[in-house]
């Protein structure tokens, strides 16, 4: 993004400084997090004991709870729960899109779908990290936002579809031949080791430990964030609610206190567990 392009959005954005919170995620998007953040703390947690049996730890947790059957039973309710919200959050989004005729779900600045503006901003955001341009601003959804969320498309595809190939077998074996099934368990493996690389450390990085969110960025658990996060982090947002004139049905409502430290001690508890996880997963493959 040009320099002098920047600039006025900037301008714009500091002059409207205030101490308001502005709504960012419904209530109903903060409990698909919760739900989508635990079910994958809850498969990680014991896929990889799965994984990795013969590694000291995993036996004592399969110990503790009761052995390899107890931890593949709670592998696969964590993975039934999952693929429960996901289905929900997928006939959410065609309802918005297709029945609704909501605008902005398939296409434009409040989609969720990659542009070629997404492409640009990844390429001048490089080249800010190198000390060869401006910082790009963003707007509702950052590239690296929009990556995050279709890599759960991706990885209810392929590690979905395999750990259900798995586990029903006899079916999948009336019309897959058996290399297919061998091929399976090698994919779910592979790609869910990558996944679990993938959170709990690029996601746990750009979401929580980056400069601007550092110790952890709370909008996910509260919905909120207040003017001076929103115009920091997203002015080219901030710029178009203010140009459109809808800025102020954007307002919304501190958060209580007690519900912002109840919630950090859940965040700093699931990036606690996410990176043992993850010391976890890379002692034992490269042992």
């Amino acid at each position: 993004m040009p320099e002098l392009a920047q600039a006025p959005v900037e301008t714009e954005v500091q002059k409207t400084a205030s101490g308001r919170f502005f709504n960012r995620f419904t209530r109903e998007q903060r409990y698909l997090h919760a739900v989508l953040f635990s079910t994958f703390l809850g498969l990680a947690g014991t896929g990889l004991p799965l994984r990795f049996s013969e590694s000291i730890w995993a036996r004592g947790l399969a110990g503790a709870v009761g052995g390899f059957g107890a931890i593949l039973f709670f592998h696969k309710f964590c993975a039934l729960v999952l693929t429960i919200a996901f289905l929900i959050h997928v006939k959410e989004v065609f309802t918005r899109g297709l029945v609704r005729r909501e605008k902005g779900i398939f296409w434009g600045a409040t989609s969720m779908v990659a542009n070629w503006r997404d492409a640009k901003d990844m390429f001048n955001h490089m080249r800010w990290m190198l000390g060869l341009g401006p910082k790009p601003q963003f707007e509702r959804y950052a590239y690296w936002e929009k990556f995050d969320y279709w890599a759960v498309f991706w990885g209810m595809i392929v590690i979905g579809f395999s750990g259900y190939a798995m586990w029903f077998a006899p079916f999948f074996a009336r019309f897959l031949p058996g290399w297919a099934l061998n091929a399976a368990l090698v994919i779910h493996s592979e790609e869910g080791l990558l996944a679990i690389l993938f959170i709990f450390s690029i996601h746990f990085v750009n979401t929580h430990l980056r400069p601007d969110s550092f110790p952890m960025d709370m909008v996910i658990f509260t919905g909120v964030e207040s003017e001076e996060e929103f115009r920091h982090k997203r002015p080219q947002e901030y710029a178009r609610m203010v140009r459109e004139g809808k800025l102020e049905q954007r307002i919304g409502t501190a958060p209580a206190p007690w519900f912002v430290n109840g919630s950090r001690v859940v965040g700093f508890t699931a990036i606690f567990i996410g990176l043992t996880l993850l010391v976890l997963t890379l002692t034992a493959y490269f042992k």
